[in-house]
């Protein structure tokens, strides 16, 4: 396991979707996040870098696709996506432009 410890390890970018943007209108954000990461640093984190109060948090293991390249079979990255409710009322402002 990697050292968690810096809240910036824990979230890696934003998912910048169709339906991530349609979760936003029921308060709710989707993150990229590290494989290792528990929900309560995922939540830790969330709260502390953009000042909001987290209600839950949701995570899922997006495993890759299988695709081919040039004939050749291969597979993308799996990744973790983290989807976090915040309290009525709170907003993540750098979301608000997009």
């Amino acid at each position: 396991m990697s050292d968690l410890s810096n809240l910036n390890d824990v979230l890696i970018q934003p998912v910048l979707s169709e339906k991530a943007t349609a979760l936003r209108e029921q308060n709710k954000y989707v993150f990229k996040v590290a494989k290792d990461a528990s929900k309560t640093q995922i939540k830790e984190a969330v709260s502390k870098l953009f000042n909001v109060k987290v209600v839950n948090c949701t995570t899922i293991n997006v495993f890759g696709k299988i695709k081919r390249l040039r004939g050749r079979p291969g597979r993308t990255a799996s990744w973790k996506k983290a989807i976090v409710r915040l309290a009525p009322g709170e907003t993540i402002k750098v979301f608000e432009g997009v």
